[in-house]
């Protein structure tokens, strides 16, 4: 089954900096990635269904981020659908924060399960985009260069973001939301490709990144 987005519908992405990119700098406030590919796809393919696109994603957010302003930011606006992509920031935080710690998946699961009960409780169509790391290879600096990430670090980002993966899809089954399974999808276009061409630090795709998550996106709509 996919989601029928109706004319006048409002869709809202939310997350990290997956999903800003750089949104406040845009006339649009879409940002260059995925939900700017999404609404101009939607856009050619719909002229006679507009939608009302919203993106209120923010760089270096974690759950507990979207928890503080939820409300304002998401709930406030009474979006139809609402796209969701968090995690990789619970994930490395650890690494890239002096006062960061690894989160554990039950803190996750518990936080991602509050962000989703009132839009559930409302009727909000939901899609959960879970959270990936590619299996790139040497070091890129993270944070701005606050950290440098090697094999070493990926090795135990992906030991932690596994549990969280899991959550998100666990989540999706409670609340009838549709799963957009980037990890596996990444995973399966790197095998032919290598890593790079997809995200070229393990975690913010590239163009070619951004245009297979719209893609695989605008596959759970109709």
């Amino acid at each position: 089954m996919t989601i029928t987005v109706r004319p006048g519908s409002t869709v809202m992405f939310t997350g990290d900096s997956i999903t800003d990119c750089q949104r406040l700098e845009n006339e649009d406030g879409l940002g260059f990635g995925y939900p700017l590919r999404v609404a101009g796809e939607w856009g050619l393919r719909h002229p006679d269904r507009p939608v009302t696109w919203l993106n209120s994603g923010i760089a270096g957010h974690k759950v507990r981020d979207l928890e503080a302003r939820w409300q304002a930011d998401v709930l406030d606006a009474r979006p139809d659908v609402v796209s969701i992509l968090v995690g990789v920031n619970d994930m490395g935080w650890h690494t890239l924060d002096p006062k960061g710690y690894v989160i554990p998946v039950e803190e996750f699961e518990a936080g991602y399960d509050r962000l989703l009960a009132p839009l559930a409780e409302a009727g909000t169509e939901l899609i959960l985009i879970e959270p990936f790391l590619l299996p790139i290879h040497g070091v890129v600096e993270a944070g701005a260069g606050v950290a440098l990430i090697g094999e070493k670090e990926r090795e135990e980002w992906r030991t932690d973001l596994d549990p969280k993966i899991q959550a998100v899809r666990k989540l999706a089954r409670k609340y009838g939301a549709h799963l957009l399974a980037a990890d596996g999808m990444f995973a399966e276009l790197a095998a032919t490709t290598g890593p790079e061409y997809w995200a070229a630090d393990g975690v913010h795709p590239t163009p070619a990144g951004h245009a297979a998550l719209a893609a695989a996106w605008l596959r759970l709509v109709a």
